[in-house]
C-alpha cells in the first residue's frame, strides 16, 4: 500500500506504573511491523504474580490528540486481555483513516479491567428472531449510572443503538424487522460517562421470525388448493371431480 510506504510512524508507549500489593504492571511496545494495509503492534503486558487478572488495552493515535481509542483493530485489544508476552494488535489503517499520508504517533494504554456491567442470558451462538422483544439483563456496578446499548454485526458495523439507558440491570430490546439475518452479532454496553468503559456480549445469531422455508410451504399449499378449485369448479362438476359426460354417448342413428 503506497500511502503506508510514505508514512512515518512514531511510537509512544504508555507504561502502567500503578502498583498492586508488591507487583507492578508494565505495558511495553516491543516493535511494530507493516503487513499490507495494516500495522501490527507487538507488546508485552507484565502483571507480575497476578497473572489471572484481565486488562482493558486500547490503542490511540495523534490524529485526534489521543482522545478516542481506535476501532478498526483486532487481536489482543479491548477488554478482558490477559497478561503475557508477544501480544499483538492489528490495526487496519485505511479503514480507520482512509487514504492517509503523513506522520502519526501511536499510544498504547492499559488498566486492570473491572466491568461496570456483567451481561447475563446472552450465550454464544444463541438465536434471536426479528420482530420480537427480548429482555436484556445484566449485573450493574452503578445503579445510578447510564449505559449506551448498541448492536454490531460481524463486520463491526453499528446496526442499532439506544443511548442513556438507566443502568438498573434490565432493558426490553425489540429487534427490528429490517435487521439482516446473520451470525456473530454482538451487543456493546458502554458507560455513558466513560467511553473507554466497554463490555461486549458473546456473539449470537439473528434470524427471521418466520423461516423462509415455512413461508414457501404456505405459498405452495395455497397454490395446490387453488389448483383443485380450478379443476373442479366447471359447470356441472360433481363433488369428486367427475364430469357429467364421463359416460360415452351412443352414436346417432
Amino acid at each position: 500500500m503506497k500511502q503506508l510506504i510514505h508514512t512515518r510512524v512514531v511510537i509512544f508507549c504508555f507504561v502502567m506504573a500503578m502498583a498492586l500489593q508488591s507487583a507492578a504492571q508494565n505495558l511495553d511496545i516491543d516493535f511494530i511491523e507493516f503487513a499490507g494495509r495494516t500495522i501490527v503492534v507487538h507488546y508485552t503486558l507484565d502483571d507480575g504474580a497476578n497473572s489471572n487478572r484481565q486488562f482493558l488495552v486500547q490503542l490511540y493515535t495523534s490524529q485526534d490528540n489521543f482522545s478516542v481509542p481506535l476501532t478498526k483493530v483486532t487481536g489482543d485489544v479491548g477488554s478482558e486481555v490477559s497478561s503475557g508476552v508477544d501480544k499483538k494488535i492489528i490495526w487496519d489503517v485505511t479503514k480507520e483513516l482512509g487514504n492517509f499520508k503523513g506522520n502519526v504517533s501511536l499510544e498504547l494504554r492499559g488498566r486492570v479491567y473491572v466491568p461496570f456491567v456483567k451481561i447475563k442470558d446472552v450465550n454464544e451462538g444463541q438465536v434471536f428472531k426479528r420482530g420480537k422483544n427480548y429482555p436484556l439483563n445484566w449485573t450493574s456496578g452503578n445503579l445510578n449510572g447510564q449505559v449506551n446499548i448498541e448492536l454490531f454485526n460481524s463486520s463491526n458495523e453499528r446496526i442499532w443503538g439506544e443511548n442513556n439507558v438507566a443502568n438498573v440491570g434490565k432493558f426490553d430490546w425489540y429487534i427490528e424487522n429490517n435487521i439482516r439475518k446473520g451470525n456473530n452479532y454482538r451487543l456493546k454496553f458502554t458507560n455513558a460517562k466513560d467511553r473507554n468503559d466497554v463490555v461486549y456480549s458473546m456473539p449470537f445469531t439473528i434470524k427471521p421470525k418466520i423461516p423462509l422455508v415455512v413461508k414457501m410451504t404456505g405459498v405452495l399449499a395455497v397454490a395446490a388448493v387453488a389448483g383443485v378449485v380450478i379443476t373442479t369448479s366447471g359447470k356441472g362438476a360433481s363433488a369428486n371431480g367427475d364430469s357429467p359426460y364421463s359416460t360415452p354417448l351412443a352414436p346417432p342413428n
